[in-house]
């Protein structure tokens, strides 16, 4: 059975709650195209809400 891939927009969510985790700035976003960048400010607005709540330090 072939594996397959996350898609394009999951992963950049994905990517984002991480980089919101890990401290880096909104701004600091690499992609380009709107709609995989407006998934990932939503990935990395969640992981700053999360932060802000105490789940994560």
């Amino acid at each position: 059975m072939k594996r397959q891939k996350r898609d394009k927009l999951g992963r950049a969510h994905s990517n984002g709650y991480q980089a919101g985790l890990g401290g880096k700035t909104k701004e600091q976003c690499p992609y380009q195209n709107i709609d995989v960048k407006s998934q990932w400010l939503g990935g990395w607005r969640e992981a700053i809400s999360d932060r802000n709540m105490g789940l994560f330090r």
